[in-house]
């Protein structure tokens, strides 16, 4: 991924305004246009085009009752099964109180309330059906409407036509100001007031005559007003597609600018660094990285950069692999930079690197080899000395890696010829911070971004399509399996004895435990609910810093966790270090065992001392947050309690996990919550318990999280910039798969996309520039 580029500004040629880009106003006029901004945003004939229902009704079928959302704006069908009117007691006016069914019995009523409703009480007459919008509440356990705005179901002489009765019912997503059916009534209108003969449709014309694409006014059309289901589902086909081709269009340009740029090849060198290092490994590379190795040795080799984005299991071995690739680098005469997002992690890199070079990291140090290199620790907790010192072996190349946290973004900091870049933990970081360290090399550097979290293969073609994928699957020779094991404390409360006896067993046989908390102190603010009480302390949870509850994998993106993840308490705060700590102390089953603390708040020296420590075995248990998810290497360390586990999300767990087992001893896990069974948050904690494959559970995190937005900034759940494309969804994956071979051979014939105005214009409306991080987030 090279410099970062505006699509606005590489256009294929000039572009005026379009059908697409018209006003709303000039098609279905400005008290409506003003309504739909006021309340949608949508502005743009295209905007409201695109506005596409969130579902259908067949007509007679009714909305499962029992299935509705509480306290939720809604939109339901439903059948007038009572209807009574009665004056009200303390004020003039009367109450019209209707009952609505959806047939099934039992829970399948709904109480709806109309406050001087006379014409509710007139027009919904028992056995009409008709369309509710309103929130849902409950009052003395019933579920109610009050006030609700209703649509009939039926022609205005109360019986439906023969076309009504078997069309289906379009239902869009809705405010409490503005119904389905408003927002329905104004598409029609446009519908009929469009001039789609000049709206720009991206695909190209022999792309879909290939595929068998509906025209855009077909497909406009049998989404807004279908006759039948079956139109609807050739609608969506078209729509994913368009989708698809405008998507990897600009990811194949993307690759093509790449390819165009010019950067310093930097070739395998017989006899250097790479080839000694090889020589003095004490274990024999797996095929994957092997394999892998050759690939990148290659691209290394060529005068364009690289871009490359390797992804592997936890404890795969991609260190070594980075570790290689720029040692390439450093026999060609250039320099490596790694950049890490925690200093816990940069610490653990740059003392597992130089440990692995020996004398070949000590040149021009007593006992180092006098061919070898430097490598220099860079982060912003260091001492002014150490940084100085880090920064001039950087600008004058005695450094050939520098490893760091964002300190190396620093405009003081300069290298002599920076070759390569390596970027741990890719999605911590952000397109600026990585262009950043581009402008420090001579020429566009190789790049090589690495994460330990599986990427589905279809979300890999999307968000990072513009990079070269490589997969460690397979764990080195030596990697010890790993248990893990639910523990609920709802059902049996006592087991929280036997966690505490589980740890000591580990520490009586010389291994090491690791206690993950959520939190960090009790001045912290907990978004969490129904969490166990391990240490029979009502005033043992917190929050913190570095724990989940502030990162974007946290309640407000996982299934279950109430919402936007600002709820409030219900049940004992969380489990948190500070406290824990001091609790933990205190356990009978503890006693005399060594007990360390890691969280974001120590101070650089305290942590690294504290890791240093735990290393060293000179600590049994660290009790720390989310700090150590990435990077963390103790060989020794065999068992991972994970207390509030149903806080964090599936990927995060399967991160956690791979702290353990990563020495000749088994591992063991333990997801410890206070959840009753059948919860939904207890789906993940199920399902990290039931396997190991982090590809197979990143594409269950992604169905449980849902995509989000693809091409914008949130991370689940939210609206999508690709509205109908999902990727998801194991069927979209040939459409993917098929319009990135589409893209790529359009952009081969055409890099400028000359020829094709309708699909460049298509980019730049789909992809405005407040969205295009999304290309650069590898």
């Amino acid at each position: 991924m090279g410099q970062a580029v505006n699509l606005s500004d590489t256009k294929a040629a000039p572009h005026g305004p379009t059908e697409y880009s018209f006003p709303l106003e000039r098609r279905i006029g400005k008290k409506s246009a003003n309504v739909l901004e006021k309340h949608l945003g949508l502005r743009t004939v295209g905007e409201l085009l695109d506005y596409y229902p969130r579902a259908y009704m067949k007509r007679g079928e009714l909305t499962p009752i029992a299935d509705v959302p509480r306290d939720e704006d809604v939109t339901l069908v439903a059948r007038i099964h009572t209807n009574t009117q009665r004056r009200m007691q303390t004020r003039k006016g009367s109450i019209t109180e209707i009952t609505i069914t959806d047939g099934s019995g039992g829970l399948g009523y709904m109480h709806v309330t109309f406050f001087n409703g006379y014409a509710a009480h007139k027009e919904l007459t028992v056995g009409m059906q008709a369309m509710f919008s309103g929130k849902v509440t409950s009052y003395k356990g019933q579920l109610t409407l009050t006030n609700p705005v209703y649509t009939l179901l039926a022609d205005d002489d109360g019986t439906e036509s023969e076309t009504l009765a078997t069309r289906p019912i379009p239902v869009y997503p809705a405010t409490g100001k503005l119904t389905s059916w408003k927002i329905k009534d104004a598409v029609g209108i446009l519908l009929d007031s469009v001039n789609f003969e000049a709206l720009p449709d991206p695909v190209p014309y022999e792309m879909a005559r290939r595929e068998g694409l509906l025209s855009l006014r077909e497909a406009y059309e049998q989404l807004h007003r279908p006759d039948t289901m079956e139109e609807i589902a050739e609608a969506e086909r078209r729509i994913r597609f368009q989708e698809a081709v405008v998507l990897q269009t600009a990811l194949a340009k993307r690759r093509a600018e790449h390819a165009r740029q010019d950067a310093t090849a930097r070739p395998a060198q017989s006899g250097g660094l790479l080839d000694r290092f090889d020589a003095r490994l004490p274990f024999t590379l797996t095929d994957g990285q092997r394999e892998i190795g050759e690939d990148l040795s290659g691209e290394l080799a060529r005068d364009h950069p690289m871009n490359r984005l390797l992804q592997g299991e936890v404890g795969s071995g991609k260190t070594i692999v980075a570790l290689r690739a720029m040692l390439q680098v450093i026999d060609a005469g250039g320099q490596a930079a790694m950049l890490a997002p925690t200093e816990v992690l940069a610490a653990q890199h740059y003392y597992s690197i130089t440990a692995a070079l020996g004398p070949l990291a000590e040149a021009g140090m007593l006992g180092g080899d006098v061919d070898g290199t430097q490598v220099r620790l860079l982060t912003g907790s260091q001492s002014t000395a150490e940084r100085k010192r880090a920064m001039l072996a950087a600008a004058d190349g005695s450094a050939g890696i520098v490893i760091g946290t964002h300190a190396l973004l620093s405009e003081n900091v300069s290298f002599f010829d920076l070759g390569l870049i390596v970027v741990d933990e890719q999605h911590r970081f952000g397109v600026e911070q990585r262009d950043v360290l581009r402008t420090k090399a001579l020429k566009p550097p190789h790049l090589l971004v690495m994460t330990a979290t599986p990427i589905p293969r279809t979300v890999a073609m999307t968000v990072f399509g513009d990079l070269d994928t490589s997969s460690l699957t397979e764990l080195p020779a030596g990697r010890s399996p790993i248990s893990t094991h639910v523990v609920p404390l709802a059902e049996n409360p006592n087991w929280k004895d036997r966690i505490w006896a589980r740890a000591r067993e580990e520490i009586d046989v010389g291994r090491q435990v690791y206690l993950v908390c959520p939190k960090i102190g009790d001045d912290d603010v907990s978004a969490g609910r129904d969490v166990p009480d391990l240490v029979n302390d009502d005033d043992d949870g917190l929050a913190g810093g570095d724990g989940v509850g502030d990162r974007s994998r946290s309640g407000a993106n996982d299934v279950g966790r109430g919402g936007n993840g600002t709820s409030k308490p219900k049940g004992p705060p969380l489990a948190a270090v500070i406290k824990l700590a001091r609790l933990t102390a205190e356990v009978p089953a503890l006693a005399g065992t060594r007990i360390g603390i890691l969280h974001g708040r120590l101070d650089a020296e305290e942590k690294s001392a504290t890791m240093a420590a735990f290393n060293a075995g000179e600590i049994d248990m660290l009790i720390s947050t989310t700090v150590i998810e990435v990077g963390v290497d103790v060989p020794n360390a065999t068992l991972m309690i994970i207390l509030d586990a149903d806080r964090f999300g599936i990927s995060q767990l399967h991160q956690l996990r791979g702290r353990v087992g990563r020495g000749g001893h088994a591992g063991t896990c333990l997801l410890v919550t206070n959840l009753e069974k059948g919860h939904p948050s207890r789906t993940r904690l199920d399902a990290t318990a039931a396997t190991t494959d982090g590809f197979e559970l990143a594409q269950l995190d992604l169905q449980l999280r849902r995509e989000g937005d693809v091409l914008g900034s949130s991370q689940s759940g939210g609206k999508s910039t690709l509205k109908k494309l999902r990727v998801v969804h194991s069927g979209d994956q040939a459409i993917i798969e098929k319009s990135r071979a589409e893209a790529q051979t359009i952009i081969d014939a055409d890099p400028d996309l000359k020829q094709h105005q309708d699909l460049a214009r298509a980019i730049e409306q789909y992809l405005k520039p407040e969205e295009e991080a999304f290309l650069e987030r590898g």
